[in-house]
């Protein structure tokens, strides 16, 4: 009897130790106090786990008595692990906050869809280049944003200048006048001003590169057709930043740059300088300059008065002063004669301010005022044709802000003036315009639901030449659960034509009549985005693996095309037809450790329909190919390797470009204060100038062809960086 009692107590505290228990906690977002849906929890060192409902509930069952230790996880967050003891002396479901991972992108905030939301809660696409992304491609040309920008999938960079390199942008292989340059919601870079404009913005005092990809004219009106990027500024702290950069090329030029930050109790300033130094340079020894000579300086101070918890000012001017001149190297240096006479030189001036005034009416509404004069004056010289002018823009646009638990709500007016003027050079009829646009739109984004999002807009843009556009849009954001979430937008988009086109440029406007705007109407649009992303950890939570698959159409019906004249000159018209461009881009990223690996592909296939003749578009690649490798100890180490490959181009005059492959390879040591940076640009030496030609005629008169492959060949740029 005794051995049957001792079993018997044995046998009743084993089942004690043991008793099952039940866990439910609610995870969310620690700074929205959003649930997390699809979040995990598993019982440390065994199989028990559970996935977090609708609701961000969760429910882990049969959890023995004791000190147990809890994991909780959700992608783009830390993880979270937590020592909690049963049975409990509450039933309650407990709230578990997970806080979001630093430099991940689904807690970037985001401007330009006018809404301040993270980017993993917005329908509309938007992709950011910030934080390191923006500091590792500044290493490979810190003087301007063409690198940042060449760099993205579905973005090619045109080289409109065999000589002197001025650039422009094509968004899904659309004409870069399609494209709209923004600074801080301002839209500072169109028209006369925009030619340059890639090669006149540094990336050191930009905290991030925030690009939508479609149409975008219901947010900020005409010229956003292909798609719209927004240049974020950085903005003052309570901790000093003051940063230095030096850079030094082998093609002998030089960047120092200095920006400095920092917030005080009242007022808080920012100061950008910079100087930009490049030598002529000749790698192809054909006497023509790959890389221009060009001195350019720039200063933009910006000062913020914290008036109090509810208003904030902004106020800033920006200047920069830039002569470059490219052409026979002969000439350049000094030492040319009647063979090595051609040059084409470019004297800019561009002066602006902008001004935002903040007011906070509550906690959830707020009212914003902005307003920026541009000033822009710009001489083309070449032998013996000139072509210079001013352009003036002003932007103004009051705006209304109320965002509440299920939805956010902005409306607002604005007008735009852009003034161009051209100096009287010769005989030729001047290209001078005055363009005035007044335009209201109200845009809703509204959490339906907490796994699907609606975000709709419309505006009203009357133009003085060309009347009233009507643009709505609408996208939606579905979070299928925590892996997949899928986006699908669409809207309307117009662009006011001028003569600043990309075709125009090439030839430096000569000959260029001008618009003839009384049988002229304005470019319309339509276009729809669908993407579906995946992520998901690998390799026991030491990696994640992530994919973003992009189907894209737009139309454009009219299109102004730069058509030759029997008399020699040249004339914009619309014959009928339209310009259409479909594809996908495939975005793919795989972490592991130190180690990152970004792969892109775009296809691009862009037509030209004129009457019932259908052409491929010119100078874009249908297919284009981004790998990154990085390497990176933090604090320590950046290592980086790339390689992009361009399929063939259409050129103007009917050949095809040849297909090409460039490769890069970047490193970096840290310190706490400094680093040092090294960057072997395009070391496969790829120029077009080995495979083809790229003018024909004489060199004292040259044609130029399209300029679709690098020219400036193998460069070596390294520097270092301070932070004091």
């Amino acid at each position: 009897m005794k051995k049957l009692t001792v079993l018997f107590i044995a046998l009743l505290y084993t089942a004690i130790a043991y008793s099952q228990n039940t866990f439910t906690a609610i995870l969310k977002d620690a700074v929205t106090n959003q649930p997390l849906i699809g979040a995990t929890a598993s019982l440390k060192g065994t199989t028990t786990g559970a996935t977090s409902d609708t609701s961000g509930l969760i429910t882990l069952n049969n959890l023995p008595n004791g000190k147990q230790v809890i994991i909780f996880r959700y992608i783009g967050y830390v993880n979270r692990q937590d020592t909690i003891t049963f049975p409990l002396t509450q039933l309650q479901p407990m709230e578990i906050l997970l806080q979001a991972e630093e430099n991940e992108l689904s807690e970037v905030v985001v401007s330009a869809t006018r809404s301040s939301r993270t980017i993993a809660n917005i329908p509309t696409r938007v992709e950011v280049i910030s934080g390191e992304e923006l500091d590792e491609k500044s290493n490979m040309k810190p003087g301007d944003i063409r690198m940042v920008l060449a760099e993205s999938t579905g973005i090619q960079t045109q080289q409109t200048s065999a000589t002197s390199g001025n650039s422009s942008i094509r968004i899904q292989g659309l004409d870069g006048k399609y494209t709209q340059i923004i600074r801080d919601g301002f839209p500072l870079y169109s028209g006369f001003s925009g030619g340059l404009g890639l090669l006149q913005v540094a990336p050191l005092d930009l905290k991030q590169v925030e690009v939508i990809k479609g149409s975008s004219s219901t947010l900020y009106g005409g010229g956003a057709i292909a798609g719209l990027v927004n240049l974020v500024s950085k903005t003052p702290t309570d901790e000093r930043q003051l940063n230095l950069l030096l850079n030094g090329t082998s093609a002998r030029g030089l960047d120092a740059s200095l920006f400095y930050a920092q917030k005080f109790s009242k007022i808080g300033t920012t100061i950008y300088a910079a100087y930009n130094h490049g030598s002529a340079y000749d790698p192809s020894d054909i006497d023509l300059t790959a890389i221009p000579k060009f001195n350019r300086y720039t200063i933009n101070p910006k000062l913020f008065f914290y008036f109090n918890d509810n208003t904030t000012l902004t106020a800033g001017i920006n200047a920069t002063v830039e002569n470059r001149i490219g052409g026979d190297l002969h000439y350049i240096e000094g030492d040319g004669d009647a063979q090595h006479s051609y040059f084409e030189e470019n004297k800019t001036g561009r002066y602006s301010t902008q001004a935002e005034l903040v007011h906070k009416l509550n906690s959830a509404e707020k009212l914003i005022f902005k307003n920026s004069v541009s000033f822009y004056d710009r001489t083309i010289n070449l032998p013996n044709y000139r072509f210079s002018g001013e352009q003036l823009s002003t932007y103004t646009e009051a705006n209304y802000i109320r965002n509440t638990a299920t939805s956010d709500w902005v409306a607002g007016l604005n007008f735009l003036t852009d003034d161009f003027h051209e100096n009287r050079n010769s005989s030729f009829p001047l290209r001078s315009y005055e363009n005035n646009t007044i335009g209201a739109f109200i845009q809703n984004t509204w959490n339906v639901s907490d796994a699907f999002t609606l975000e709709s807009g419309v505006r009203g843009d009357y133009h003085n030449q060309y009347g009233f556009m009507f643009l709505p849009r609408l996208s939606g954001l579905w979070k299928i659960n925590s892996h997949f979430s899928t986006r699908l937008g669409g809207g309307l988009g117009y662009k006011g034509p001028n003569v600043f086109t990309e075709d125009a440029e090439r030839i430096q406007f000569r000959n260029v009549l001008p618009i003839d705007v009384a049988n002229t109407r304005a470019e319309r649009s339509y276009g729809a985005n669908y993407d579906i992303n995946y992520r998901t950890a690998i390799f026991d939570d030491k990696g994640s693996f992530s994919i973003n698959q992009l189907f894209f159409y737009t139309r454009i019906e009219h299109p102004i095309l730069l058509t030759q004249l029997a008399n020699g000159n040249l004339q914009y018209q619309q014959p009928p037809g339209d310009l259409n461009t479909k594809g996908i881009e495939t975005n793919i990223k795989i972490t592991y450790g130190d180690f990152k690996l970004f792969v892109g592909y775009t296809l691009a296939d862009v037509k030209q329909h004129t009457g019932n003749v259908i052409n491929s578009y010119t100078l874009v690649s249908k297919h284009r190919l981004n790998n990154v490798l990085m390497f990176e100890i933090e604090d320590q180490w950046k290592i980086g390797a790339e390689a992009y490959y361009f399929s063939p181009q259409k050129l103007n005059d009917g050949a095809t470009g040849k297909a090409y492959w460039t490769t890069g390879l970047m490193a970096e040591k840290l310190w706490k204060r400094f680093s040092v940076f090294i960057n072997f640009e395009n070391l496969t030496d790829t120029r077009q100038t080995r495979f083809d030609t790229i003018y024909t005629g004489s060199i004292s008169n040259p044609t130029f062809r399209d300029i679709y492959a690098p020219l400036d060949g193998f460069v070596v740029n390294g520097g270092i960086k301070l932070k004091l």
